[in-house]
Formats: C-alpha cells, sequence, structure tokens
C-alpha cells in the first residue's frame, strides 16, 4: 500500500485552517505517527462526534493527500455552531473538491432548516451535486417565498416529495407552504401520506397529516399503533378526514395481515371510502398476497375497478402474478397502466413484448414485439439479453472501443478526486473514497464524465485493482463497452484450478463473486457475511467440515483462496441439491436455502417469470444479475456465443422422491 501511495503526486499545498476551527491542543492523546494514521484516527473521532479529537489531529495531515477529507470531518462535526465566515473560508479553500460541495450541501441543509433564506439563496446557485431531494424543495420554498416560483414548482416539489420514503423536512415544509397557498391540493398531501403507508413509513404518514389535517393527529396516530382496534372500535366513517384515516388504517393492517384487512374492507369498510381510495387499497392487498405468492392475489387486484389507481409498484405485482398465472391479457393490461417512466423500464418491456406474442398473435402484435425487443436488447443485462435472444441472436462480446490514448490516460490520472478517491479506498477508507471516485465521475461537471473519460478512469481503477470503481465506472457508458473492464477476471488460476477440481462453471462463480462483492477482498456485509464470496461464519464452519478442510478458523474466511474454496464448495453443494438449477441456487447463496425451497412450490414456471416473482427485491435483482453476468463472463472465458436461455431452464417444486437434500445447507 505504501508503495502505491508513493506514486501519487501530492495534489493539494498545505493550508493552516486556524482561521476556520477552534484551538485545541493535545491533552495526553498519543501523536500519531504519520499522516495516514492521522487521518485514519480522524475518521474515527468524527463517527464519533469527538470534536475536540479532530481539532487536535489536523495539523498532522496538512499536506497529505487527504487534508481535505481531514478539514471537512473537522468542520462538519461542528457545523450547527458554526459562523458563515468559517464556512465560506472552507468552501474558497477546496473550491472545486467534493468536500467543497458536500459541505455546501450539509450547510444548504442546515440553513433550511433554520429557515435562513436569504443565506440559503445566495449559496444555492454553487451547489455542483444538485442531487438532493430536501434541498431541491428548499430551493422550491425560496422562490414560492419570493414570489418567482415558475408554473411547474407544485408538480416538482410534489415528484420530490413523493420520491422520498421517510420524513423529511425541506420538502415537508415545501409542501405545507403551498398548501397554504392554495398551490397544491389536500387530496395531494394525503396522497403522499397513502404512500408513506403503502411503504409503510409511519413518521412520513403521520408528517403528511400534520401538514393537512393537524386536528386528526391523534386519530392517525391511534390508526397506526392499533389498526384492528381502530377499525373494529368505529361504526361510520363520516367526514373526508375520517375516511383518509380509516384508509391509513387499513393499509397499515394489510400489511401484516392481509386477508384481515380485505374482510374489513369489503364487510365494512369498503361502502364508506370514495373509489380511488378503495381501489388502491385493494391493490395494496393485492401487492401483499403477490409478496406471498398466493394464488389469491389476482383475485383481489380485480377488485380494484380501475388500474389508474394503483400504483406503479403495485401494478409491477400484479403483473407479477398474472405472469405466474399465465394470464397474458393481464400482463398488457397492468403494463399498460403503468407510468410512462415504469413502462420504459427493461423488465416491463420484455414483459409487453411477450404478452404481445401470446395466444395467437396478429401480424401486427409481431411487429410491436419485435419493436419493444429492438428498443432493449444487448448483451450484458439479464431482460437485455432474454430480447437479443428473442430476435434469434446469440449473446455475443460487442465489438471493443478504440484503445485508450496516453493522453486520455493521463487525464485520467491526474484528476485530483480520483486520486483522492483511490488513496482513501487503499488506505481503508472505502466510505468516503467511492463518495469522492463517484462525484469525480458522475457529479463533478453536469451529467458526469462523458464516455472515453469514464474509460480511462475506469482503467486507472483497474490498473490499481480497486475493481469496484474499475466495474462501476465503465457500467456508465453507453455506446463505448468494454468488456474486460466490466467483467473482469481476478485471481483467475485460483477460481478455475478450484473450479475445475469440484466440476463447477467458472462462469458462474465469476458471475457471483462479481455481484457479491465487486472482488472486494475485505468486503463485509451487514449481516456479517466476509470475503470475495460473502460467507457468513455459520455457514463457512458447516462448509468446511462438510468437505474435510482440517484447521479452520473463522479468521481464514478473509484469506483468498480458503474464502474461494468454501464458498464454491458452497455454491456447488447448493447446485447439486437444487438439481442444477441455477436461478434456485443462486437465491439460495443470496437468501438462505430455506426460502428457494419455499418459492419454487406452485407451477411450473419458465425461470424468468419465476425470478421475477422472487419476494425479496436483493434475491430478485441478485438472481438476475447473477445469471447475467454469468453469460458475459462465459462468453469471455469461452470466446463463443452463449444463451441466457439454457442457463434459466423451469423452475417448479422438487419431483424426486424421498427427503430434500437442501435442506441440509444452512
Amino acid at each position: 500500500m505504501k508503495k502505491w501511495f508513493g506514486i501519487l503526486t501530492p495534489l493539494l499545498t498545505a493550508a493552516a485552517l486556524a482561521t476556520l476551527l477552534p484551538a485545541a491542543h493535545a491533552q495526553g492523546a498519543p501523536a500519531p505517527a504519520s499522516g495516514d494514521e492521522a487521518v485514519l484516527e480522524m475518521q474515527k473521532a468524527f463517527r464519533k462526534g469527538d470534536k475536540l479529537r479532530l481539532a487536535q489531529l489536523l495539523p498532522a495531515t496538512q499536506g497529505h493527500p487527504l487534508e481535505p477529507w481531514a478539514a471537512y470531518w473537522t468542520l462538519r462535526a461542528r457545523l450547527d455552531e458554526a459562523q458563515d465566515a468559517e464556512v465560506d473560508a472552507f468552501l474558497q479553500r477546496w473550491a472545486g473538491s467534493y468536500q467543497e460541495d458536500r459541505l455546501r450541501n450539509d450547510w444548504l441543509l442546515l440553513l433550511g432548516q433554520r429557515r435562513s433564506w436569504d443565506r440559503f439563496a445566495a449559496l444555492h446557485p454553487q451547489f455542483r451535486m444538485n442531487d438532493d431531494r430536501e434541498v431541491r424543495c428548499y430551493a422550491a420554498t425560496v422562490e414560492h417565498l419570493r414570489g418567482s416560483a415558475g408554473a411547474g414548482l407544485a408538480d416538482e416539489v410534489l415528484r420530490n416529495w413523493y420520491a422520498l420514503r421517510d420524513a423529511d423536512d425541506g420538502c415537508s415544509h415545501a409542501a405545507g407552504e403551498l398548501l397554504s397557498a392554495k398551490k397544491i391540493k389536500p387530496a395531494d398531501v394525503w396522497h403522499k401520506a397513502r404512500l408513506a403507508a403503502e411503504a409503510n413509513r409511519p413518521r412520513a404518514v403521520r408528517r403528511a397529516v400534520e401538514i393537512v389535517a393537524p386536528e386528526a393527529v391523534a386519530q392517525a396516530a391511534a390508526a397506526l399503533d392499533s389498526p384492528t382496534k381502530y377499525l373494529t372500535s368505529r361504526a361510520t366513517a363520516a367526514g373526508r378526514v375520517r375516511q383518509e384515516v380509516i384508509a391509513l388504517a387499513l393499509a397499515r393492517m394489510a400489511s401484516s395481515d392481509a386477508d384481515g384487512a380485505a374482510r374489513l374492507l369489503d364487510a365494512k369498510w369498503g361502502v364508506h371510502l370514495p373509489v380511488e381510495e378503495r381501489n388502491w387499497l385493494w391493490g395494496l392487498i393485492g401487492k401483499h398476497k403477490a409478496l406471498s405468492l398466493s394464488p389469491d392475489a389476482l383475485d383481489y387486484f380485480g377488485r380494484a375497478t380501475r388500474d389508474a389507481d394503483l400504483s406503479d409498484d403495485m401494478l409491477g405485482w400484479k403483473t407479477r402474478a398474472a405472469l405466474r398465472a399465465g394470464q397474458w391479457k393481464v400482463v398488457a393490461r397492468s403494463i399498460d397502466a403503468m407510468s410512462a417512466a415504469a413502462r420504459e423500464d427493461a423488465t416491463w418491456t420484455y414483459w409487453r413484448a411477450r404478452a404481445h406474442l401470446a395466444g395467437r398473435p396478429s401480424e401486427a402484435d409481431r411487429a410491436q414485439a419485435r419493436a419493444l425487443y429492438e428498443r432493449i436488447a444487448g448483451s450484458t443485462g439479464f431482460y437485455e439479453q432474454l430480447a437479443l435472444e428473442e430476435l434469434g441472436a446469440a449473446i455475443a462480446l460487442p465489438p471493443a472501443p478504440a484503445p485508450l490514448t496516453a493522453e486520455e490516460k493521463a487525464a485520467a490520472r491526474a484528476n485530483p478526486s480520483l486520486n483522492r478517491g483511490l488513496y482513501a479506498i487503499l488506505l481503508g477508507l472505502r466510505s468516503e473514497g467511492v463518495r469522492e471516485w463517484n462525484y469525480a465521475t458522475n457529479l463533478h461537471t453536469p451529467g458526469g464524465m462523458g464516455e472515453r473519460e469514464l474509460l480511462a478512469a475506469a482503467d486507472f481503477a483497474c490498473q490499481q485493482q480497486v475493481w469496484d470503481r474499475c466495474i462501476n465506472t465503465s457500467e456508465r457508458t453507453r455506446a463505448s463497452i468494454d468488456m474486460a473492464q466490466r467483467f473482469p477476471t481476478p485471481y483467475r488460476q485460483a477460481v478455475l484450478e478450484r473450479t475445475r477440481a469440484i466440476g463447477l462453471d467458472p462462469a458462474y462463480v465469476y458471475g457471483l463473486i462479481r455481484q457479491e462483492s465487486r472482488f472486494i477482498m475485505d468486503a463485509r456485509s451487514g449481516v456479517g457475511a466476509s470475503g470475495l464470496m460473502q460467507v457468513m461464519p455459520a455457514t463457512a464452519r458447516w462448509t468446511a467440515k462438510k468437505i474435510g478442510l482440517a484447521g479452520f478458523t473463522p479468521d481464514q474466511i478473509n484469506d483468498r483462496d480458503t474464502n474461494i474454496t468454501i464458498g464454491t464448495a458452497y455454491l456447488k453443494l447448493a447446485l447439486d441439491d437444487f438439481q442444477g438449477s441455477m436461478p434456485l441456487a443462486a437465491a439460495a447463496y443470496n437468501a438462505g436455502p430455506g426460502r428457494p425451497r419455499n418459492w419454487r412450490n406452485g407451477p411450473v414456471l419458465d425461470a424468468a417469470i419465476w425470478a421475477e416473482n422472487v419476494p425479496f427485491a436483493e434475491t430478485r435483482d441478485y438472481v438476475k444479475k447473477v445469471l447475467a453476468n454469468t453469460v458475459n463472463y462465459a462468453a469471455l472465458l469461452t470466446g463463443q456465443p452463449q444463451s441466457l436461455k439454457s442457463h434459466l431452464g423451469t423452475v417448479g417444486p422438487r419431483t424426486a422422491a424421498g427427503e430434500d437434500p437442501s435442506k441440509e445447507l444452512p
């Protein structure tokens, strides 16, 4: 690591930040031995909120490549007590850097919370990232208060507010201002409350109710805290506010007892609610039943008399339930009812094309299906690959872009944010490094880097073996696709030797590692999985014993070869126990084998339909990406065209006699 750092040209000159920070002197704390150690200790102090220790350590980072981070942490930790002059001095000192714009973002949020609108208005135009919805809503409030709001301001506020899942101040405050000015309607705010209820975000529900009907806050709290009690203890829903609260209570109940909510809606409350809310509730109940793979899901969806009253998420689950039931006309109608943005997604584009070809398609149907396939067909993504095969083409490697020039590579290596990002990652500050790298590639300039710049930045990361930035940066290109960057094969000898020894497809292993860890050796998940193949400690112990790996101890799981040995062994056991089904084995690897054992019950399905119906969003995305990755790696490793369909097959209940061996898998 030190050797790598040695090739970096110092990025920034030393600067005294005494004008920014309060004087502080060490009180018995040991001095760091190096700038690197000071930076690492400062990150820990920042996470603890230790303002004094940050100020003590700051001088040791002067002239260090990560000095902007040290200065940011020190001021950010005390931002609520900082003066305008301190913030201005910081922004000037680190002008053009990620840290400058990050602090500007933090300061804008604080100014919005304080309702310091003049100061906010002066600072906001310089905000480069402009990716914070709450800041956008504060800016809209300023426009409204100054009387300079455009015709689309209310729609912009609602769009940002609806997209925020949790309770916030910026968009909630803007919505309250616009409601008072009659620029938005009470129905718009109740719609936010229903969206929050659908997402099971009670704090956001309460915040919306506070805005539109403060007198009903206690009612809403009772409805959300004990929905069954609230619903069964009332006989009527007199008045618009009471109707809305009843709908919120039914939504809350549906998240844990969909059948019970359906009975109350059908027998008691449906007649008291407007058609729009009644349809929305049937859609929500249908969604919860579809998430449990219930065959009754479509019956509940069918109780809604108008698809337009259902959210895109509900319509997505209605489509999945219809796919599972083989009801292609419902598939078509559900997708057609989605918003234009949702219909553009490759998932629904593909299934709408398939719906055109179900039954007895006309020539017009065939032409429409072909047009939809052509819109998304490509070589890298799951549905893009399936569309390509539907058009009769095999999945082959796209042409490589022209080689990068020396000048293009040099420009990437001279980029300060890219350098700081890599330095931080290789020092162990992965979160900070990733954020700075992404800022450089995506946000520093409007629209982000151009395609050649992205390829050069990805090459820079690849050369330093920072594989996640190599992959993610290369994936941002659209016209120039460098498959070697997007699908690298680190540790190739170790992977090939191990997969050859146990009879496992190396492309499948690479496809899984790419999705699990992006080849980060020290990757660790929130639930404790570790290493390249993200193996859980208990799974590692069980697998080591199963394969006779003598002397295994949990601390060995981060050793590259041990991790590959155990991860591939477990994957092979899962694959064998699920009768060679790659989709089922991938789901078992991600969510544990018990869940796909249950998810496979029901009708025998095209594996693409089965995968799309996986109830867990993470696992659904995981299975599709692992399979698409596998096909790309197979093309790279063999040099031959591939088929995703051949890796999918069908999924249905276990038919072999005897006990299901996969029950042994942890």
